[in-house]
C-alpha cells in the first residue's frame, strides 16, 4: 500500500539531510559526533553505552551541546557560534523510542490525534486516515494502548510521530523489545518511511542486521 495523499502532500527533504558537529557532555564523559548525510536514513551504529541515544536527543533539542552545530534538511536548529538554540517544539522533531510510550489513558485514536494537535497547520501532510491507512492500524483506532502488540504499539507511535508533521525523524532502537516476526514488520514499516515519505531519518541501533537492510549511510560511534 502506498502514501495516497494529495500530490506534493508528501515532504521532500531528502536533500543536505543532516549536518552535525556536536559536543555533549554527561557527567564525566564528553560525546562527540561529527557527520553529513544525504542518505534516505542514517544509521548510528555502536555498543550500547556509545553516546547514541545522548546524540539523538541532543538534535531534538532535549541536551544542548557544548559546541557545535545542528542543521537539518536545510534549517540551522542549533549553532552554539551563532547563539542559535531552538527548543524541541520549534525543532519539527519526530521522535519514536524504544518503548511506544503511549499514553495508557488515551485510546489508540486519541494518541494519534494528541500528535496532530502539536503539529502547525503548514506543516501538517498527512491525516489521522491517511496515516492509519499508511500504518495499517486503523482497525485500532479504539483499543486501548494495554491491549496492543509490541508491533501494534510501535507503528501507533509512529502515526503519532507522521502526525505531527515533522521534518525529520529519530528512530531510538524501535525495534530492540519486539520478537521476529514483528521486527520485520516494523522494519518493513521503516522501509516505506524511508522510500515514500522521504523523510530523512536517524536510526539508532546496535544490530548490524538491521543496519544493513535499512541504512543508507552508518556512522559509527
Amino acid at each position: 500500500m502506498s502514501f495516497n495523499g494529495p500530490p506534493g502532500d508528501a515532504p521532500a527533504f531528502d536533500v543536505d539531510a543532516f549536518d552535525v558537529d556536536v559536543a555533549i557532555r554527561r557527567g564525566n564523559r564528553l560525546i562527540e559526533a561529527r557527520f553529513t548525510s544525504t542518505a534516505g536514513l542514517t544509521a548510528l551504529f555502536g555498543p550500547s553505552g556509545a553516546g547514541k541515544t545522548t546524540v539523538l536527543d541532543a538534535l531534538a533539542g532535549l541536551l544542548r551541546p557544548e559546541r557545535g552545530h545542528v542543521t537539518i534538511a536545510g534549517k540551522t536548529l542549533f549553532d552554539a557560534g551563532q547563539g542559535i538554540d531552538l527548543p524541541p517544539e520549534q525543532r519539527a522533531c519526530g521522535y519514536v523510542f524504544q518503548q511506544a510510550r503511549l499514553f495508557p489513558h488515551r485510546r489508540v485514536r486519541d494518541n494519534l490525534l494528541y500528535g496532530e494537535r502539536l503539529a502547525p497547520a503548514d506543516r501538517r501532510f498527512m491525516t489521522l486516515q491517511e496515516a492509519s491507512a499508511f500504518l495499517g492500524i486503523g482497525h485500532l483506532l479504539d483499543r486501548w494502548p494495554r491491549t496492543l502488540s509490541g508491533g501494534e504499539a510501535q507503528r501507533v507511535a509512529i502515526g503519532r510521530a507522521l502526525l505531527a508533521g515533522p521534518r525529520f525523524l529519530l528512530l531510538d532502537e524501535p525495534l530492540a523489545s519486539l520478537d521476529a516476526e514483528r521486527r520485520d514488520e516494523i522494519m518493513q514499516v521503516i522501509e516505506r518511511l524511508r522510500d515514500e515519505l522521504r523523510l530523512p531519518i536517524l536510526y539508532v541501533s546496535h544490530d548490524r542486521t538491521e543496519i544493513d537492510r535499512l541504512a543508507g549511510n552508518v556512522v559509527r560511534l
